[in-house]
C-alpha cells in the first residue's frame, strides 16, 4: 500500500503543551511527525503538501497514527488528511510509479 497523509494542528494548545510558532507556520509540529516516518524504517518521501509511506496495512497506520498523536501537542485539534493505493502484491511503488511515468514522458 502507498498512503499519503498531510497532518497539522490546529486551535491553542493545552496549558503546558508545546506552542505553535508565532507567524502561525505548523512546521515544527510537522517535522515531529516526519521524523516518526522517517524512524518506522518504511520507504517514504515528504514533499511541500504531503508524506507518503510504503507498506502493509497494518503497519502504515500505525505510523501514521503515531504521526498524528505526536502533532496533537501543538493543537487542541488535529487535521489529517489520507489517500491510499492498495495494491496487493506490489512493493517498491513509491519509487516504481514516478520511474514509469518519467519514461512515458520521455518517450512521448
Amino acid at each position: 500500500m502507498l498512503l499519503a497523509f498531510s497532518v497539522a494542528p490546529s486551535g491553542q494548545p493545552a496549558a503546558g503543551a508545546v506552542s505553535a510558532s508565532a507567524d502561525g507556520s505548523v512546521h515544527d509540529a510537522v517535522a515531529e511527525a516526519v521524523k516518526i516516518v522517517r524512524e518506522s524504517g518504511l520507504p517514504n518521501q515528504t514533499d511541500s503538501m504531503f508524506t507518503t509511506i510504503e507498506g502493509e496495512w497494518d503497519e502504515v497506520f500505525d505510523v501514521v497514527k503515531r504521526a498524528t498523536e505526536a502533532v496533537g501537542k501543538y493543537g487542541s485539534r488535529v487535521s489529517l488528511v489520507i489517500k491510499a493505493d492498495i495494491r496487493p502484491g506490489y512493493t517498491g511503488e513509491i519509487t516504481g510509479k514516478v520511474e514509469r511515468l518519467e519514461r512515458a514522458i520521455n518517450e512521448g
